[in-house]
């Protein structure tokens, strides 16, 4: 599954009509959010069709990184039906990652 790549305009109405999405708050200049791409694209691909998976860069997106008070990144939210439910700030390796989804399931 492709990873959403969401901004100011798209944010609210994607996470909204989708039940659980796992959002990626990172940006082009942060290293550890170089780091955690891999797994979190690995996981997109293991919860295909259970979950959706989008990137938020907060330099882009300053409305929406406010708006869930993003002071660090790579910051991890679960949303389900558009609600945060979790958070993960912090590289996260892939289980992690994959359990922090799991959990929600």
């Amino acid at each position: 599954m492709a990873i959403l790549h969401l901004d100011n305009s798209n944010f609210q109405a994607t996470v909204e009509v989708n039940a659980l999405t796992v959002v990626d708050f990172w940006a082009v200049w942060c290293g550890p959010c170089k780091m955690v791409a891999p797994a979190f694209e690995a996981a997109a691909v293991t919860f295909d069709g259970k979950a959706v998976f989008a990137k938020v860069n907060v330099d882009d997106a300053g409305a929406v990184a406010q708006q869930f008070g993003i002071m660090s990144i790579p910051t991890m939210v679960v949303l389900k039906d558009g609600k945060e439910i979790d958070r993960s700030v912090g590289v996260l390796s892939q289980a992690a990652l994959e359990a922090l989804v799991q959990k929600h399931l």
